[in-house]
């Protein structure tokens, strides 16, 4: 009995992990796309970085959006 509850919660927080982990993916993926894109969105104004810093922050968006999907998808939890 212990041990089937056990094994529940297990699932549980592997299903929530990976929800989690996908949807954060999505969310720094989008972030970095929209930097990268951010004068062909018209939203220069609102992020008023030099190209250079831009360029570098959209990046790490998106190689941490990355990391997070390729985490979500593995489940090595």
């Amino acid at each position: 009995m212990e041990n089937a509850y056990r094994e529940r919660n297990q699932k549980r927080y592997i299903l929530f992990r990976r929800i989690k982990d996908i949807s954060m993916s999505t969310l720094f993926l989008g972030v970095g796309f929209a930097v990268f894109f951010i004068e062909k969105l018209g939203m220069d104004l609102v992020f008023t970085a030099e190209p250079v810093y831009r360029n570098f922050f959209g990046s790490i968006c998106l190689l941490y959006g990355a990391f997070r999907l390729y985490r979500g998808i593995k489940q090595d939890y």
